[in-house]
């Protein structure tokens, strides 16, 4: 099922041939038996990594199938009897496994069968998207290994491998990559990044209408509509007033201060959030940077839109880049920028480093995003020890966690920082400079 594309695209074509001492080993890469062997065993390890961990990975997934069998039962449904903390579209992934089982452990079993049935979906396509599609394979096998099975017990299993797919769609399919995207974010708000980074890559007022708009607006009616018509009124968009009550999660980004700060002020205080399940920092300081940060991430977001406009404008040669180094900056300032911080957000911001792997030419990617493909590497291992590994002693102020838990934070500050960069600097070069980064991100031969 790995298999890669026959006739490969002309960038690829352009990329000289390796040389005959690596023959062997890059053979072995792209064998689709060990890529599937890798697959199966990857995923396995991580399903016993959860079955382990039991609640901490499952808790929420105990949640969804409660929401299912209670709906189910009485015929009231989150969004369209109550608000929920979820978009309408949430629903079609956990009503699903409730379906076809009455009880939580069949549902927790088809809910991880779901996840990385999904995930086997996308892996395929980003394999078969180009030849080094099996290069940007490995690496998002070796994210998730190290990112740990957090991911299968959240919704956000089912949305990050929808942001693989819509990226890797994104190169010659821009239409059904936004449909794929806006999908997901009815499910979660993360996948809209990807159709941000699409919309500010269209060259014409025309393409952005027929790429981005249309779909978008039928995928968002079809959703919409749905829900109006079980009944939900305005709890439809119910969604986006649900965050305003909460204060800074404890392993959020902008908590990391107040994180340190317990090494010396034993005033600092993490409490349960009973109502949502979360451990956050209480005060009014807290409860200041919180607020600040309902409007500085969506600043944030069209700020990035806006510069990714203003390179894909200048570089339209670069755009498919662009819109690669747009979808991941934003996912990651949607984190660093966001007050809830939960670790399974970090699985939104593999997608756009195996795409790039994947579909750019080997120069570039090996010279751009190799050293972010690393990053993120050991952020996801960061966020495992922190979650569910260690959290207790995170909660609990021992220093080594807390060290732990900062230096994750700010590697993904320096990430986004990155990305920031990259996409300026391709604004800010002069077309002369940039014709030289060839197709295949090496200097062009001599014609024979």
């Amino acid at each position: 099922m790995w298999r890669v594309p026959a006739d490969p695209p002309a960038d690829a074509r352009d990329t000289p041939p390796p040389s005959t001492t690596s023959d062997r080993g890059g053979s072995l890469l792209q064998s689709p038996w060990l890529l599937t062997l890798a697959f199966v065993v990857v995923h396995a390890r991580l399903v016993h990594e959860a079955i382990t961990w039991q609640n901490t990975i499952f808790g929420d997934v105990t949640l969804y199938e409660w929401w299912a069998r209670y709906g189910l039962d009485t015929g009231q449904w989150p969004v369209l009897d109550y608000d929920w903390v979820y978009p309408a579209g949430a629903l079609a992934p956990v009503v699903a496994p409730s379906l076809v089982t009455d009880d939580l452990l069949g549902y927790e079993i088809l809910w991880t069968a779901m996840i990385v049935a999904l995930n086997a979906v996308a892996t395929v396509l980003l394999v078969r998207s180009t030849p080094r599609g099996v290069l940007g394979a490995w690496w998002w096998l070796l994210f998730l290994l190290a990112l740990g099975p957090i991911f299968l017990g959240r919704l956000d299993g089912v949305v990050a491998p929808m942001i693989l797919v819509a990226l890797v769609l994104a190169r010659r399919h821009p239409r059904l990559a936004v449909a794929v995207a806006t999908a997901g974010a009815w499910v979660k708000i993360a996948p809209g990044a990807v159709v941000v980074a699409i919309a500010a890559t269209r060259r014409s007022l025309g393409d952005l209408l027929r790429a981005v708009v249309v779909p978008g607006a039928i995928v968002s009616v079809v959703a919409v509509g749905l829900a109006l018509a079980g009944g939900a009124g305005t709890r439809a968009l119910s969604v986006f007033g649900e965050q305003g009550d909460r204060t800074l999660q404890a392993e959020s980004v902008a908590g990391t201060w107040f994180s340190v700060a317990r090494l010396w002020d034993p005033s600092i205080a993490i409490d349960y959030n009973d109502v949502i399940f979360t451990y956050e920092f209480q005060g009014t300081a807290a409860a200041a940077v919180a607020d600040a940060l309902d409007w500085v991430l969506p600043l944030v977001v069209v700020a990035l839109a806006v510069l990714t406009l203003w390179a894909a404008r200048r570089h339209p040669e670069h755009a498919h880049e662009l819109l690669l180094l747009s979808a991941a900056t934003q996912l990651v300032a949607l984190v660093v920028f966001n007050k809830v911080g939960s670790p399974q957000f970090v699985a939104w911001l593999g997608p756009p480093v195996a795409v790039a792997l994947a579909t750019l030419p080997a120069g570039r990617a090996l010279r751009w995003w190799w050293p972010p493909a690393l990053g993120m590497v050991l952020v996801g291992y960061a966020t495992y020890l922190v979650y569910p590994v260690a959290y207790g002693p995170f909660l609990g102020g021992e220093t080594w966690m807390i060290a732990v838990e900062a230096l994750r934070n700010l590697a993904l500050v320096a990430i986004m920082a990155g990305g920031v960069w990259r996409i300026a600097r391709l604004g800010a070069s002069s077309p002369r400079a940039t014709s030289s980064e060839t197709a295949s991100g090496v200097r062009p031969r001599s014609p024979k």
